[in-house]
């Protein structure tokens, strides 16, 4: 792959808030015409609905001569439908009485809302879509694409033809209620070779058991470190300090996966930064966090930072945020992005004259 024209997209972790705040973004990026430049994307957990919703319209999007307009009815219109049901709190319920089955009902309702019983194998060549979980045997990031599924010490199966809904609910996979995901690949289908000769010496394995592809790398970044440009869409949730954590087992347990999380997160967003301010890489870096100030503009669309704050502290579920908040996660993401982009990438860019929901100011 040349990296002098190549373009990736992250999209990060953080369930229906990080969902909603991606899909504002990826509303400004069709307004700008970058969308259709992009040659990868990369998404893990709330980023990896947004993404199989644009993968399984990305054809018929780029089909149609208006794709603001398209991108609103294919890609925003049904993602927000799908904001309006909580569908982690059903298979949460039963899970713990049944003790497991848990990961197999959010898939069927990411089939029932969304995907349909697309596979890998109907999405587009390009730009490629890599939806990234967690291989708890392996410790290693697994990476679903419509050309391979593998991760690089187990190995891993080419043309891979599992469900949209499967995918997804693997890379969303949040411990422990939602985790894990457990596919089941035939010894015969493994045609990947790993680097790990403990998955050699037992002929590989016929079950994957993968987790939420937040707790390698929250922000998607593993999959897009060979691109020269690249936009990172960041909709992780605050972390916030706790004067006095629990130390029962369970609070114990929650808070060291909290402070764990954190760290990842903060050790990869200051890594890339990095690479953007010694020119190593182009493109530009939003988060749910950024004071929309910092980018030093007079003319970015009008939003608080305490409201925006709010936002960014709505819990990381897949239920309903409500439907004032739901709006203003969209038009956060457009505003903070369109900063991004005129900031650091284009700015002749014309601002936008006004929010994608005008009725849901921030």
């Amino acid at each position: 792959m040349s990296t002098e024209t190549s373009v990736a997209l992250s999209l990060s972790g953080g369930g229906y808030r990080a969902m909603l705040f991606h899909a504002g973004a990826l509303y400004r990026l069709c307004d700008t015409g970058w969308l259709e430049r992009l040659d990868r994307v990369s998404s893990v957990s709330g980023g990896s609905i947004v993404a199989g919703q644009l993968a399984t319209q990305w054809d018929a999007l780029m089909a149609r001569p208006s794709l603001p307009d398209s991108y609103r009815a294919l890609v925003l219109d049904p993602l927000l439908a799908l904001s309006r049901h909580t569908v982690d709190a059903p298979p949460i319920a039963k899970g713990i009485v049944a003790f497991g089955g848990i990961a197999s009902k959010v898939a069927t309702a990411y089939r029932n809302h969304l995907y349909g019983d697309t596979t890998l194998q109907e999405i587009p060549d390009h730009p490629r879509f890599v939806f990234n979980a967690t291989n708890l045997q392996s410790g290693s990031l697994w990476r679903f694409s419509k050309p391979y599924a593998r991760d690089y010490r187990v190995g891993g199966i080419e043309n891979p033809n599992f469900d949209l809904g499967t995918v997804v609910a693997a890379s969303s996979a949040f411990p422990p209620f939602l985790s894990p995901v457990i596919l089941h690949v035939p010894r015969n289908l493994w045609t990947l070779p790993g680097a790990d000769p403990a998955f050699e010496r037992k002929s590989r394995i016929s079950r994957i058991i993968l987790s939420d592809g937040g707790i390698y790398d929250n922000l998607g970044l593993e999959t897009v470190k060979r691109f020269s440009m690249l936009f990172v869409s960041d909709g992780g949730g605050a972390f916030e300090c706790m004067l006095k954590p629990h130390t029962n087992w369970l609070g114990q347990l929650r808070r060291v996966l909290a402070v764990e999380d954190s760290q990842v997160r903060s050790l990869r967003k200051r890594a890339v930064i990095d690479r953007y301010k010694s020119g190593a890489l182009s493109g530009a870096y939003w988060g749910i966090r950024t004071n929309v100030q910092d980018y030093g503009l007079l003319d970015t669309l009008p939003v608080l930072h305490s409201e925006t704050l709010r936002l960014a502290a709505i819990r990381t579920r897949l239920a309903s945020p409500g439907s004032v908040d739901t709006l203003k996660l969209v038009n956060w993401g457009y505003a903070i992005c369109d900063a991004a982009l005129r900031r650091y990438v284009d700015n002749s860019m014309l601002p936008p004259k006004e929010f994608p929901f005008p009725e849901a100011l921030l």
